[in-house]
C-alpha cells in the first residue's frame, strides 16, 4: 500500500501562535511530528505551511516543504493547494497529520491509511475518507470543548462530531454530580484523516456549511454534503495533541530528548 503524508503546520495559530516552532527538548514541535510520520511507512512526507520561518526550519532538518497561502480556513484546504501545486494523482491516498501531534504513534498513521485503502479496494466502497477515535474514560473530558466527541452507526461510519457532550445522557447528566452513563461508551475523535487526493478536491469545491462554521470542525462539511466517514478504533493511545500552553507543558513532561531518534 502506497500513501503520502501531508502535515499542515500553520504558524499563525489562533490559540498558540508560533506553535510549529515551539521547543520540545531542543527541537521544534514540527520536527517531532515529522519524525513520527517517517516511521509510518509513507512513501512521501510533505510539510505545508504559510510561514517562511517554518519553511526554513523544516528545510534545515531535511523535510520536503510546500509553501502555501495564508488564507486557508482548514488543514484540508491547505492540503488541496499542495495536491494542485504538486499535481498529485486523484487516486493517491493522502494522510493528513496535524503538525501539533508530536506524540502521534506511526502505527496510527499507517492504520488510518490502511483503513481507507481497504474501503477503496472493496467493490462496494462507501467512504472516501477515514479517521480514528479512542475511548473517553472520564466525565471531565466528555464536557471538555477541546475534546471532540464522535458517534458512529452500526458499520463504524460517523453519525456526528461535536465539541459538546455527545450524546447527552439525559438521566446521568441531570444529577448534580454528573456521571458517566453505564450503557454508553464515549469516543474522542483523533484528528487524523485519510482520503484520496480526488476527494480532497471535491471537499474544497463544496461551500462551507453552517454546522462546520459554528463548531469549527472541518469534517462536518463532509457529513453535511451526504458523504460517509469511516471511524476506526485506534490501535493504541494517540498521545497528547498541542492546542494550548498547558498541552505543551504536558508533552514536554511525557517526552524526553532520548525519544528523539
Amino acid at each position: 500500500m502506497s500513501f503520502t503524508v501531508i502535515i499542515p503546520a500553520r504558524f499563525q495559530s489562533s490559540r498558540l501562535p508560533g506553535k510549529p516552532l515551539m521547543d520540545i527538548h531542543g527541537y521544534p514541535m514540527i520536527q517531532w511530528t515529522w519524525l513520527q510520520a517517517k516511521k509510518s511507512g509513507a512513501e512521501r512526507i510533505i510539510i505545508t505551511t504559510e510561514s517562511k520561518q517554518v519553511e526554513q526550519a523544516c528545510l534545515a532538518f531535511g523535510a520536503e516543504v510546500c509553501l502555501t497561502s495564508d488564507h486557508h480556513q482548514s488543514g484540508t484546504e491547505r492540503i488541496a493547494e499542495v495536491i494542485d501545486l504538486l499535481q498529485l494523482d486523484d487516486n493517491e491516498v493522502i494522510v493528513n497529520v496535524q503538525g501539533d501531534e508530536p506524540m502521534l504513534p506511526p502505527e496510527l498513521i499507517h492504520q488510518v491509511a490502511q483503513g481507507l485503502a481497504n474501503q477503496l479496494n472493496d467493490r462496494g466502497v462507501v467512504a472516501h475518507m477515514a479517521t480514528l477515535c479512542e475511548p473517553i474514560e472520564d466525565i471531565d473530558t466528555v464536557f471538555d470543548a477541546h475534546a471532540v466527541k464522535v458517534t458512529r452507526d452500526a458499520h463504524n461510519y460517523a453519525i456526528n462530531f461535536s465539541r459538546a457532550a455527545l450524546p447527552w445522557a439525559r438521566d446521568e447528566f441531570a444529577l448534580t454530580d454528573r456521571q458517566m452513563p453505564s450503557n454508553w461508551h464515549y469516543k474522542r475523535h483523533i484528528g487524523l484523516y485519510a482520503y484520496t487526493a480526488g476527494f480532497v478536491k471535491q471537499y474544497v469545491a463544496w461551500p462551507a456549511c453552517d454546522l462546520e462554521q459554528v463548531e469549527k470542525l472541518e469534517q462536518l462539511r463532509v457529513l453535511w454534503h451526504g458523504e460517509k466517514i469511516l471511524v476506526l478504533d485506534a490501535l493504541m493511545d494517540a498521545g497528547i495533541g498541542v492546542d494550548t500552553e498547558s498541552d505543551l507543558i504536558k508533552v514536554r513532561q511525557k517526552l524526553s530528548a532520548e525519544n528523539f531518534k
